[in-house]
């Protein structure tokens, strides 16, 4: 009797053990396959990020799918696109809180349902107007899943995190998927939201590098947006001893000095350290760096 009951509850600690090891296992699964890939490992092909999906392109309106599809078939890139909520509380693509700069339509997205927007087509950066429809962020994603391409997603401040953190999870969106925040306490509730995500977060001085590597959120969870402006060497070498790759916003000022003095700025700014470059110059950018499909 003793040893039938020593045999039983040694099967029960080992089934446990087992059934303890299986969801770590699958914990550890679930995790998207990007913090992987985006981990730092030097020499490595320079990544172009296209600034809301692509901007500047006549008949090509930014955080438009078919954009985002144009530039795609040209060069490998990632884009980042900004996710706003309609009255019926649908998320969709657009940067701006009013309809009136992109589209046909005016006033606050927030007052119009889905459906009501659909009577509007976006127009380009020129004031050309097309036939192309405020996206479905949805449909992005399936897309992206579908092709394989990443999307950096930028949440607009009347959207929750977890809203969108649900809908990437809801199509198995989550190896294409990275969260951007901007300071630590958008960082955390990404984190907390879903720690499987890639997150992008600031990190454009010590300080903002010394929150993050006190909080919770393990380095290998981060992408390291360094900003709009050009930090030293240094800085992006420390980095990448982390671990963290090194994103370099040159969408403004820094595109502009590209565009003036000759688009070798982008290799000189990958020597210095740059992993990601994030523009709203994708095509030259991409041909300076030699980036093709």
């Amino acid at each position: 009797m003793f040893n039938m009951k020593y045999i039983v509850m040694l099967c029960l600690f080992l089934a446990s053990f087992s059934c303890k090891e299986k969801t770590k296992k699958e914990e550890q699964s679930s995790k998207s396959i990007l913090l992987e890939r985006f981990a730092y490992q030097s020499k490595s092909t320079p990544i172009i990020s296209v600034h809301r999906g692509g901007k500047s392109i006549a008949y090509y309106p930014e955080n438009c799918l078919e954009t985002i599809m144009f530039i795609n078939d040209s060069i490998p890139a990632v884009y980042e696109i900004d996710i706003a909520k309609t009255k019926d509380n649908v998320l969709v693509l657009m940067h701006d809180n009013t309809l009136n700069r992109t589209s046909t339509g005016e006033g606050d997205i927030t007052n119009y349902t889905y459906n009501e927007l659909l009577q509007y087509n976006l127009e380009d950066d020129f004031g050309n107007e097309t036939t192309f429809k405020i996206p479905l962020f949805k449909d992005v994603l399936l897309w992206a899943k579908t092709n394989n391409v990443i999307l950096t997603i930028d949440i607009k401040k009347s959207v929750a995190v977890d809203q969108v953190v649900a809908m990437v999870e809801e199509v198995g969106a989550e190896d294409v998927s990275v969260i951007i925040t901007y300071d630590m306490k958008q960082a955390s509730a990404a984190y907390k939201a879903s720690p499987n995500l890639l997150l992008s977060v600031s990190a454009r001085n010590e300080e903002e590098l010394d929150w993050l590597l006190h909080s919770e959120i393990p380095t290998e969870n981060m992408i390291a947006f360094t900003g709009t402006r050009l930090s030293s060497e240094a800085f992006y070498k420390k980095l990448h001893d982390l671990g963290m790759t090194c994103m370099l916003g040159t969408l403004g000022n820094l595109d502009k000095q590209a565009e003036a003095k000759g688009d070798t700025l982008y290799q000189k700014w990958v020597d210095l350290g740059i992993d990601v470059i994030a523009t709203d110059r994708p095509f030259a950018a991409a041909a300076s760096l030699n980036i093709k499909k």
